[in-house]
């Protein structure tokens, strides 16, 4: 007799099963398994892994990897972004901001905001440095 542990399946694993004993005491022999099967059983991989589903399911596990590779595969077909603008919290508490430029042809600006942000610091930067200040 043979000591090895009998582990608790999950209750979808658990229906899987039930459903493929059903399926394979009612077909004819060398018939294919249908798909809905199938894609139950991939299903089950995303949570369970191949081998334990395969294993639960009596299932070989070869086919049931491939097959759910190929689901899976529409998901990292999608590209990944290019380019992602990250935008910074603003500050909570009162920010007071002094700015004294000096542009290229002599123009000059001194500059007294009790808050500042970032947008507008920058536009005033390129009036300055553009000379039409």
């Amino acid at each position: 007799m043979s000591a090895r542990k009998t582990i608790a399946s999950p209750v979808g694993m658990e229906q899987a099963r039930r459903r493929l004993a059903r399926w394979r005491e009612t077909r004819k022999v060398g018939s294919p398994m249908p798909e809905s099967l199938w894609a139950v059983a991939v299903r089950l991989t995303r949570q369970h892994g191949v081998y334990r589903t395969a294993r639960a399911l009596g299932l070989e596990y070869n086919k049931l990897k491939r097959l759910a590779q190929s689901a899976g595969d529409t998901r990292k077909a999608l590209p990944s972004p290019a380019f992602m603008e990250l935008i910074a919290p603003q500050p909570t508490g009162v920010s007071e901001c002094w700015i004294e430029l000096e542009g290229p042809r002599g123009g000059r600006m001194k500059i007294e905001l009790p808050i500042a942000s970032a947008e507008l610091v920058v536009g005033l930067c390129r009036v300055v440095w553009s000379g039409a200040a």
